[in-house]
């Protein structure tokens, strides 16, 4: 889960979040208003070249010149996210593309420390609308993935009804067992789950969210409650809650509009998941079933990968060749941690081990930040 609102937009999508280097050149915005749009990220500032760019890519260079962890966003209305990119560390810089089809107001935002709304600033886009050109392999892709994304949907809401069935009936044990289960659809498509503004940090929030003024509710506070709090006189309340957020989540994910960008750039996005809270065991904090939202993350990325196969196969067959690679050797090394009930806790693995699974992850990683720009033709 991000620590905030999330949006799939409908009118426009991320292109590309690719390429990191150790120094970027904050100078590079063009005269004419036509380049790389620079971004100088701190921990108290978030500084955009120019505030105003024409409808199409445009591309920003984001550079974290601060002490945290930082990430950027590009906003429409009503907060849906037109294009991210997370996990810049302190001293990189990313180079991330977007394509804003409609004209109109939007809004940049820093976050350091990757957490609350960010520092945020307008950001407007002038001239016609502007999309891509259809194609009949991307068209296909994305009524692929909607499939996908549809069956994992009822899913989520079947296993989701059972686990708060367990939780209501003071079922603690198989309560337990139920919530890795029950939050496996959620991970593979989390990307599209977490893009509906509130419904993210009321399902899937961490205890964190109290912090940004938000009640702790969810699947998270329940595991709280199986695992450290004992049930609560709320806890059935909360569960009730959480099956008629999932209800509503589940109807705006069966109608989401999707583009083949957002399948790609979902598919680098539920690996940044894996990274930023599966393998520091900050996801599952209370029952340490991390390594259940690890690999559903990963079949969700694999699906998108496949979704774009045909296109990819086309267009970069040896890409397409290591990705395939590289998601095998992830696999065994998760396999390692498998068990007949499911996954090893987190806690059980060593520093070697998480580190092994770290760099299988990394490997993966960095071919799926190229597929975006692959399919954008860049």
């Amino acid at each position: 889960m991000r620590t905030h609102t999330l949006a799939v937009a409908l009118t426009a999508a991320v292109l590309a979040t690719t390429v990191a280097c150790s120094s970027g050149d904050a100078s590079s915005t063009s005269a004419d208003g036509t380049g790389p749009i620079t971004v100088d990220a701190t921990d108290t500032t978030c500084t955009v070249a120019r505030t105003e760019a024409a409808a199409g890519t445009i591309e920003f260079t984001v550079r974290n010149t601060g002490s945290k962890v930082n990430e950027f966003y590009v906003y429409g209305e009503g907060d849906q996210i037109i294009g991210e990119v997370e996990n810049i560390t302190p001293g990189l810089t990313r180079t991330f593309h977007v394509e804003v089809a409609n004209p109109g107001t939007y809004e940049t935002a820093c976050k350091p420390g990757m957490k609350g709304t960010g520092i945020r600033g307008d950001f407007t886009v002038t001239g016609a609308t502007s999309s891509q050109a259809p194609d009949a392999a991307m068209t296909a892709a994305v009524a692929d993935y909607r499939t996908f994304v549809s069956a994992q949907a009822d899913e989520l809401l079947v296993r989701t009804t059972e686990f708060v069935d367990l939780v209501k009936a003071g079922k603690v044990e198989e309560a337990k067992k139920a919530f890795p289960v029950a939050r496996g659809p959620w991970e593979r498509i989390e990307p599209v789950a977490e893009s509906f503004g509130d419904l993210d940090p009321m399902i899937d929030g961490r205890e964190d969210v109290v912090e940004e003024g938000m009640e702790f509710t969810g699947f998270h506070r329940l595991e709280k409650d199986l695992w450290v709090s004992g049930l609560q006189p709320d806890t059935s309340a909360i569960a009730d809650k959480l099956l008629v957020d999932v209800k509503e989540i589940v109807a705006k994910a069966k109608a989401v509009e999707l583009n083949p960008l957002q399948l790609a750039n979902g598919s680098k996005a539920l690996l940044d998941e894996v990274a930023t809270g599966k393998i520091t065991g900050e996801e599952d904090r209370y029952s340490h079933t991390d390594l259940y939202d690890f690999d559903e993350n990963v079949k969700g990325s694999k699906a998108a990968i496949d979704a774009l196969r045909p296109v990819l196969k086309a267009r970069d067959a040896a890409l397409l060749t290591t990705i395939d690679a590289r998601f095998a050797s992830l696999d065994t090394a998760l396999d390692a941690h498998r068990t007949d009930a499911g996954f090893e806790s987190y806690t059980a693995l060593t520093q070697a081990e998480v580190k092994a699974l770290a760099v299988a992850l990394d490997a993966v990683s960095e071919p799926i930040s190229k597929v975006s720009g692959v399919v954008a033709g860049k």
